[in-house]
């Protein structure tokens, strides 16, 4: 029945039951005047204030209303229980702004007299307390008729004119939004149901006929009823000019539904196209690219859920848009904030689901203990999971093509949610910094270094970079030494890292320029130094200096003549956490944000620049020469910046003379 459809929908926007219908009963002549049954003397600033945070929202629950009435005579028709032609169902909705009114009409199931005293004056609960009471932090949907009554948070006055599918006489009901009703017959002979609002004067921004559309728009795009706006000073204007011509395009554009009554979601997977979905993202998107692929939700146990979710392009300039997944009930439109139902890491994804099965209240605090949210939250993480790994069982190449943009959502969901963490190691991919276009899976690197990059305490290195370009010659370095280096560049990166870190067994990852080349794996001991001992000292001296915001620490060692001569390194865990706070942590990442840069200069004694420099015997001229060596070894880790680097360049321009 439509009424328990509703009560287990248990969304705020189709609450009415003014066109919504259980009993089609036969009736007497009705006529009387009389009190609505309930303590009304704060029900009607409840409305306004606690019920509906939006007031736009009466736009919808009463269109809602008037679709269900269609949808309630098209099923009592289709068992035979409803005579007469059914005709084209149809929900139309007229401004007349010059009179101040709003009306919505439907050809639906109409109602008795009886059938509006019950539904419409028999507000079936004692008080605004109890009201208050129950309902504060828990689901008001399909109580009550309230969402017929969110009309008064706009209306002075609001006037329904209504005939049942039955053939019972017309009648009529009015209020002005006080304790008191009329209702009587009245020769109304359309089938259906006729709302008129009166718009009072602190609403009379629904008067204009964009906002009224737009609003229809929004709530009402998926509507399974053809909905028709009509703005009727619009016609009246058009008409008196006598423009035939205008007149005849805005005839097509009133007679054209502002709604798609049968949405992609809704349709079989199976008779779908790849253009059909493109299609329907350009529908939801217009301005939006391609999205790289989708995924079709259909599920009807254990609880109801349908939706198409779009994986967008994400570019390095990370432009990320969240909030573009539309939650909507029976096609109805609820929210684009999902955060409680759909998993954070899948908030990057554009689209839609719909679900009669989600609690959806004023107040949704308690929308994280809810069972169904659970449990269609881990259905969609699964779902995503379970699409990933087909694309990349079965075209790895166009998998690999997309991974600038999935590597964000895979890593953020690897981060976030344990179980994706579980599948995502299977299709979580790293690309080459070296070698353009070569990916490997955690396993394919672990093969391809097992004999070259694990340490001594037996852990399995894995060497990454976070620009390739500003650490090109600390790659090549390690390059030369058979390892290999992964690109981690994007914004999640660091804090992947941390995390897979502690939870992957055997794995330690490492920065290529957090020390020399060969000390990046294990500390292993120096190669012979040509330097004699005071050399070293001497060498030692001429690199501590201080530079600002920076704690120097300095040693000389032999390494191989080819290495560069000085090299300047930041200990892993420090500039992780430097890192960290740079992307906004908070905690220890921001008490290490304030400390100063920590950095090694390794001196290589070996390098054949160090025989000109020591045997100097300008003073000035060979610290300045020294200066520049650390200056282009902190160049390279991005670290001489503002004054530093000016004094740089001009010092370089001196020594040229």
């Amino acid at each position: 029945m439509a009424l328990n459809r509703l009560i287990s929908c248990q969304l705020v926007s189709i609450i009415g039951l003014v066109s919504l219908l259980l009993l089609i009963v036969q009736t007497n002549t009705i006529m009387q005047k009389g009190q609505i049954r309930v303590q009304t003397e704060n029900i009607f600033p409840i409305i306004k204030k606690f019920l509906y945070s939006d007031h736009e929202i009466f736009l919808r629950e009463l269109v809602s209303n008037a679709v269900d009435a269609s949808q309630k005579l098209k099923t009592l028709h289709g068992k035979g229980e409803a005579k007469g032609e059914l005709g084209e169902l149809r929900v139309d909705v007229v401004l007349d702004a010059k009179e101040k009114t709003i009306s919505i009409i439907d050809n639906g199931v109409g109602m008795s007299g009886e059938e509006v005293d019950k539904y419409i004056n028999q507000v079936a609960f004692s008080g605004a307390e109890e009201f208050v009471t129950k309902y504060k932090d828990a689901s008001i949907i399909g109580h009550f008729g309230l969402g017929f009554y969110s009309s008064f948070m706009v209306s002075s006055k609001v006037d329904i004119y209504s005939k049942s599918h039955t053939g019972t006489p017309g009648v009529f009901w009015s209020c002005d939004g006080s304790t008191e009703y009329e209702l009587y017959e009245v020769d109304y002979s359309n089938r259906g149901t006729k709302i008129v609002l009166h718009i009072n004067e602190e609403s009379a921004e629904f008067l204009d006929a964009q906002r009224v559309k737009g609003i229809l728009e929004r709530f009402c795009k998926f509507l399974p009823v053809a909905i028709y706006f009509t703005d009727a000073n619009a016609e009246k204007a058009e008409a008196k000019e006598g423009d035939a011509t205008n007149a005849a395009d805005e005839s097509e554009k009133v007679n054209k539904p502002i709604n798609n009554t049968n949405p992609l979601w809704v349709r079989k997977p199976s008779e779908l196209t790849k253009e059909d979905y493109e299609n329907f993202y350009k529908e939801l998107y217009p301005f939006g690219e391609t999205p790289l692929f989708w995924i079709h939700l259909n599920v009807d146990y254990p609880f109801n859920l349908t939706g198409i979710l779009y994986f967008p392009k994400i570019k390095q300039s990370f432009e990320i848009q969240k909030d573009k997944i539309q939650l909507y009930c029976n096609q109805v439109f609820v929210t684009d904030e999902v955060k409680d139902i759909v998993p954070e890491f899948l908030m990057l994804l554009h689209g839609v689901i719909d679900s009669p099965d989600i609690p959806l209240n004023v107040s949704r605090s308690y929308l994280q203990g809810d069972p169904n949210v659970k449990k269609i939250n881990a259905h969609i993480t699964k779902k995503v999971a379970d699409k990933l790994e087909e694309i990349f069982n079965n075209d790895r190449k166009s998998f690999e093509d997309k991974w600038e943009s999935l590597g964000l959502f895979v890593k953020y969901g690897m981060i976030t949610d344990d179980k994706f963490l579980e599948k995502g190691n299977k299709f979580l991919i790293l690309e080459d910094a070296a070698e353009k276009g070569k990916f490997y899976t955690v396993d394919e690197y672990k093969a391809a270094t097992e004999a070259t990059q694990k340490n001594k305490e037996g852990k399995q290195v894995l060497l990454y970079t976070t620009n390739p370009i500003q650490q090109d010659a600390f790659i090549q370095a390690a390059v030369g030494k058979g390892y290999k280096v992964v690109k981690l560049e994007t914004m999640v990166d660091a804090a992947f890292i941390n995390n897979v870190e502690m939870k992957w067994e055997g794995v330690q990852f490492v920065r290529v320029d957090a020390d020399v080349v060969d000390n990046l794996i294990d500390k292993q001991e120096n190669v012979d130094s040509v330097l004699s001992k005071e050399e070293v000292e001497q060498a030692k001296k001429l690199f501590e200096f201080q530079v600002p915001e920076i704690t120097l620490t300095v040693e000389v060692k032999g390494l191989s003549a080819d290495v560069a001569p000085v090299i300047a390194t930041r200990p892993e865990f420090m500039r992780r956490m430097k890192d960290m706070a740079s992307m906004g942590g908070g905690g220890m990442t921001a008490f290490y944000a304030q400390m100063p840069d920590e950095v090694h200069l390794t001196i290589n004694g070996n390098h054949p620049i160090f025989q000109a420099l020591l045997k100097e015997v300008d003073a000035d001229k060979q610290q300045k020469q020294a200066r520049n060596l650390a200056d282009l070894a902190l160049l390279s880790q991005g670290l001489l910046n503002g004054g530093e680097l000016t004094n740089f360049i001009n010092r370089s321009v001196d020594l040229l003379k």
